[in-house]
């Protein structure tokens, strides 16, 4: 199994629309909202929504893996229905500064790209914001090694 994982770099991320889902969970349940995904696309379609990119995972107050904390997934959307009433949200959201790296490989080898951009940020003196963000651009369930993630962690 090969995990290649590329050189943290700062960047600021424009704001985007998204169709999203909300929850509170933990890390151990995350597995849990795997079906929410599909489920976003299905009502992008059903209401005419242009899909702009790949799903995200949007972690808030993201700061111990023991801790409960806010997770988003979202779906980027061209626009924002202002009558939408269904069972996800919309919303557009604000810049995001932010390190980068991409993960290539099983998610199970995500911790060590995390440790890679704790440590790149500790020893360029950033704050992480406890904000994080995943941007799936590929995934496969078949064969993981294929999977390619972008991962950004929040900076204050």
């Amino acid at each position: 199994m090969t995990t290649t994982v590329t050189q943290p770099i700062a960047r600021r991320i424009k704001p985007a629309n998204f169709l999203f889902f909300r929850t509170e969970t933990t890390v151990n349940e995350l597995a849990g909202f795997f079906d929410v995904a599909p489920r976003l696309y299905a009502e992008a379609v059903k209401n005419n929504l242009r899909v702009t990119g790949p799903v995200h995972w949007h972690y808030a107050g993201f700061t111990d893996i023991q801790k409960p904390f806010t997770l988003e997934i979202a779906l980027p959307v061209g626009e924002i229905t202002p009558a939408y009433d269904g069972p996800f949200h919309f919303k557009r959201t604000d810049d995001f500064a932010c390190l980068s790296l991409v993960h290539e490989g099983n998610w199970y080898e995500m911790p060590r790209s995390y440790g890679a951009l704790i440590a790149y940020a500790a020893e360029k003196g950033f704050k992480p914001s406890g904000n994080n963000r995943e941007i799936y651009v590929n995934v496969d369930f078949a064969n993981p090694e294929a999977n390619v993630t972008e991962i950004q962690l929040g900076l204050l």
